[in-house]
């Protein structure tokens, strides 16, 4: 499996993780304090658009890895959870870094 694989996997598992948070925070601006709807608004639509994105290399990286449904399953289900991604991406690295094939092309003299 080639390292651009799990690197693509990452950086939206992080920017998922972090959008899910911020969205987390609009939410209790909006119904707690009645502050914030249109910023709720975007930051939904742009945390929904990378989840869709995550879901796709999340998908891609399972099937390479031929991890069980289950697994897969919490993989993809870990977008949706504060803080989660955070935690299964570490896992999921430490898992898949050693299966990793370099992609160096040979020196020539």
């Amino acid at each position: 499996m080639k390292r651009s694989v799990l690197t693509r996997y990452r950086v939206m598992a992080y920017l998922t993780a972090v959008m899910l948070l911020i969205l987390c925070g609009c939410m209790v601006a909006k119904y707690g304090f009645d502050k914030g709807a249109d910023a709720t608004f975007l930051v939904s639509q742009i945390h929904g658009v990378l989840f869709m994105i995550y879901l796709v290399f999340a998908f891609d990286l399972g099937s390479k890895a031929k991890w069980p449904f289950g697994k897969l399953l919490w993989v993809l289900v870990s977008g949706t959870i504060p803080t989660a991604a955070f935690f299964v991406e570490r896992k999921v690295r430490a898992e898949i870094e050693p299966l990793l094939v370099e992609d160096r092309q040979p020196v020539q003299a």
